[in-house]
């Protein structure tokens, strides 16, 4: 398990004019000539933060959720702000809202340009009302220095930003070129590698929801209905400081459970088997992503602890197969190999060899998604590149296709599923259902479906899991029964 001063690292500043060096020599590495890298190297990154918006028919405010571009370079959470980053002075300059009087009587005060100075990691705040002034103080200056270093023949500094996210009021006017592209890319990729503060957040969120995923296991047999056990885990994140989740909670009883993305929550649990908890809260706009499955009644049946233990298996050896380097690819593949071993020993899989059914891609009627994903700002987060035209089904849903860099944070989520609108196209397939027991398949769809998912940061040698919450089946079954 991590071993992160989660508290110590996290009494700094956001790292934001790091992220926004690392982002500028991105840009700078995309530079194809030398009067390319100069309007470059004197250009500026503009960014804005998302606005503050009302419902349609109301005066109530969307929820608000911040553009992880705009967080990523700045560490700031509130609305209407922007950022200049100076690529050649290596300084950033956030822009708030002066002081409106009207809503100052509703809402209080705003945060000040000194209070913002001292809590985030900018080199200065003006407000907004001085951002067309700054950029064409800014655009005019660097123009004539790109001119004067390549005798003219460059256009003039460029402005990097992203497309449809630039105000209809914002000017560009003496920038000599304008980059709506290449600032996404730079972000998106530079998002992929952590700092020891993003990995903290991560962490942190981490913490909080492996209590919440505890406090549901302690409430599960009083349980009647699936919302009332949302209603626990959010309400412990809460009474714990995270008021935001990560994404919406999957709380799915009995068979419910082999749908991937259920979000119905509203089921009853009565005479049902498993519980599967697929939750994670967010901390400071990092999420946490964790999936437990566990025996509503407090004793796993013969079948699900079959399952559970291949599965439990699956994530073990996939685990132990990270480290920096490793291709997503071979390590999602392992899970099916370890799959397919699990359900030939129960007898559901049948008639051939693991090479045979894994090359027929039978062991995907069983386990259709990819083995993780990402995870960071965003819950599925960036960088990972897959390839959802794959026409082959073991990795077409797969989120990440590249070799894992070290600094990385991603979840292993291996499941088994048994859901009837997936598995019986297979069964009337004769490529796959040769290797299919249909009679002993029929006394397994009640397990509904088990996935276990925990957070992994890599490393050179290895990987440190975030996740703390109890998977052991045996320990699962003592906090649900009382024992402990």
């Amino acid at each position: 398990m991590a071993d992160i001063d989660v508290d110590a690292i996290l009494k700094g500043k956001y790292p934001a004019k790091a992220h926004a060096k690392r982002v500028a020599e991105y840009i700078r590495s995309k530079a194809s000539t030398p009067e390319a890298a100069a309007a470059a190297e004197n250009g500026i990154i503009y960014v804005e933060g998302r606005a503050d918006a009302l419902l349609e028919d109301s005066d109530e405010p969307v929820p608000f959720r911040q553009r992880r571009a705009f967080f990523y370079l700045t560490g700031v959470d509130a609305a209407d702000c922007a950022l200049v980053y100076d690529i050649a002075a290596e300084t950033s300059t956030l822009f708030i809202p002066p002081v409106d009087p009207e809503s100052v009587v509703w809402s209080g005060l705003p945060l000040s340009p000194d209070e913002a100075l001292a809590r985030y990691d900018v080199d200065a705040v003006l407000p907004t009302t001085e951002l067309n002034p700054q950029l064409a103080r800014l655009g005019s200056e660097r123009s004539k220095v790109v001119s004067a270093s390549a005798s003219g023949s460059a256009p003039g500094a460029t402005v990097f930003a992203i497309a449809d996210r630039v105000g209809d009021a914002v000017t560009f006017l003496e920038f000599g070129a304008k980059d709506f592209a290449l600032l996404g890319e730079a972000v998106d990729e530079c998002r992929v590698v952590k700092d020891d503060y993003e990995v903290a957040l991560i962490r942190r969120a981490n913490i909080v929801s492996g209590a919440a995923h505890r406090a549901v296991l302690e409430r599960v047999r009083a349980a009647a209905n699936e919302f009332e056990l949302e209603g626990v885990f959010i309400g412990e994140c809460i009474r714990r400081g995270a008021k935001k989740q990560a994404y919406p909670s999957i709380v799915a009883g009995g068979r419910a459970a082999a749908t991937l993305h259920y979000v119905h929550n509203d089921r009853d649990l009565a005479g049902k088997d498993l519980l599967l908890l697929d939750a994670g809260a967010e901390w400071q706009n990092y999420a946490a992503d964790i999936t437990r499955t566990f025996p509503i009644s407090g004793k796993f049946s013969t079948k699900s602890r079959a399952i559970y233990d291949i599965v439990l298996r699956m994530q073990t050896e996939t685990i132990a197969a990270l480290r920096e380097g490793v291709a997503w690819d071979d390590v999602h593949l392992l899970a099916h190999k370890v799959a397919i071993d699990g359900l030939l020993g129960l007898g559901i899989l049948k008639g051939g060899s693991r090479d045979e059914i894994l090359a027929a891609r039978t062991s995907a009627a069983f386990l259709p998604h990819g083995l993780g994903h990402y995870l960071g700002l965003d819950t599925h987060d960036t960088g990972g590149h897959p390839n959802y035209a794959d026409p082959d089904p073991l990795f077409r849903y797969l989120r990440v296709r590249r070799n894992l860099p070290a600094g990385s944070v991603i979840t292993v989520e291996p499941g088994i599923y048994f859901c009837e609108f997936i598995v019986r196209p297979y069964l009337k397939d004769p490529k796959h259902a040769r290797f299919i027991d249909e009679e002993v398949l029929n006394g397994y769809w009640d397990v509904g479906g088990v996935r276990i998912e925990d957070n992994l940061l890599i490393t050179k040698d290895g990987s440190v899991n975030l996740t703390d919450a109890v998977k052991d089946p045996d320990e699962l079954e003592k906090i649900i029964s009382g024992a402990t």
